[in-house]
């Protein structure tokens, strides 16, 4: 028989969650941002020959390529993944190309309407100096000769920055095959490259979701119980549970990425489960105060410990096999469930009690 934790002084059940709190808010900013949020480019290699992960990277920087190697073995072969960070060409690439959609529009208004109205002719010119700037930068980048001076048609100069800029990064996949085969023997490689304006995007949209998510989680909590400590308590809980979920990403060296992200917001969800169970017991329920946050927590216990037996077995299928995002997930999601254990049963139970127990008492 499992004894009763909330009897006697329960308050100091809060002292090891504020603890865990502390440690994680401190490796927090720890956390390193994956390919998905700083650009760069992942290589995946399908080896013919093993190779030591250390040599292979030593010998990379000699010839300027810089990154991370881990190499692996699955039950296809060895594999080699190679992480590199942006390369400065496809940087100035990514910001020509930018510069010039942005010009586009207006050069080709003003173009239009110097040919009906004379005065608008030499601010054309300008502009379409400016322009032809932009894409000559772009072709050099590409170690084209072509000149932008020599295209008239707007469509045309557009269509050839177009290309010019797949161009950049054809060369760019080039030279890093070119670098790959003198040191390592593959059967075949995939390449995936992030540019920074997808990245940025991918920071713009995560954080939007957090805030969005966050914002909902708050008003269908605060609607559905309409009291402002037990609503409180489980916004407290649940965000006790991103904060040791993070904290835990820092520590161990989880990457953030679009599955660890995904990851976070899960765990979000599986604790408003556990804090709304909680709450309702609490407040719904008649009987002593003490033996519904007991009932409580024996069947939100059983909830967490089957979600982390799940998640545990992902993430050795993922460490088995090297799927990233197969580990990425379970890990932050072992994390965040193991905190739910202490958020919820530690703090938000906590609370509640030390709430109908004073509530109870004014009756």
């Amino acid at each position: 028989m499992v004894p009763n934790i909330y009897e006697g002084d329960y308050r100091k059940l809060i002292v090891f969650p504020l603890i865990l709190l502390i440690v994680a808010i401190y490796f927090i900013p720890q956390i390193k941002l994956g390919v998905d949020f700083t650009g760069g480019t992942l290589i995946i290699l399908d080896l013919q020959k093993s190779i030591n992960a250390n040599e292979l990277k030593n010998s990379l920087e000699k010839d300027g390529i810089n990154g991370t190697v881990t190499v692996y073995n699955t039950t296809f072969g060895e594999k080699a993944e190679i992480e590199i960070s942006q390369n400065p060409n496809l940087i100035n690439a990514e910001r020509l190309k930018n510069e010039f959609n942005s010009k586009l529009e207006e050069v080709a208004f003003l173009e239009s309407q110097s040919n009906a109205n004379s005065s608008f002719f030499d601010k054309y010119l300008q502009e379409r100096k400016n322009l032809n700037n932009i894409s000559n930068a772009l072709f050099a980048l590409a170690k084209k000769t072509q000149n932008a001076d020599s295209i008239e048609n707007l469509n045309t100069l557009k269509s050839e920055v177009l290309s010019t800029y797949r161009v950049v990064y054809d060369n760019y996949k080039a030279s890093i095959s070119e670098t790959l085969h003198k040191h390592v023997q593959y059967s075949s490689f995939s390449i995936q490259s992030i540019s920074p304006a997808l990245s940025a995007h991918f920071i713009e949209n995560a954080i939007k979701v957090a805030i969005l998510s966050s914002i909902l989680c708050m008003i269908f909590v605060f609607i559905f119980f309409r009291t402002l400590v037990p609503s409180l308590a489980v916004i407290i809980g649940a965000m006790s549970d991103m904060i040791i979920a993070l904290g835990a990403m820092g520590l161990f060296g989880i990457p953030f990425t679009l599955a660890s992200f995904a990851a976070l917001l899960m765990i979000l969800g599986f604790s408003l489960d556990t804090d709304i169970l909680l709450t309702m017991r609490m407040l719904r329920r008649t009987g002593n105060s003490r033996e519904k946050a007991f009932n409580a927590m024996k069947t939100g216990m059983t909830m967490s410990i089957t979600a982390i037996f799940s998640f545990f077995i992902l993430y050795i299928i993922g460490i088995y096999t090297h799927i990233s995002i197969y580990s990425e997930i379970s890990a932050v999601a072992l994390a965040g469930l193991v905190g739910d254990l202490f958020a919820t049963w530690g703090i938000n139970a906590v609370i509640l009690l030390r709430y109908t127990e004073r509530e109870n008492y004014a009756k």
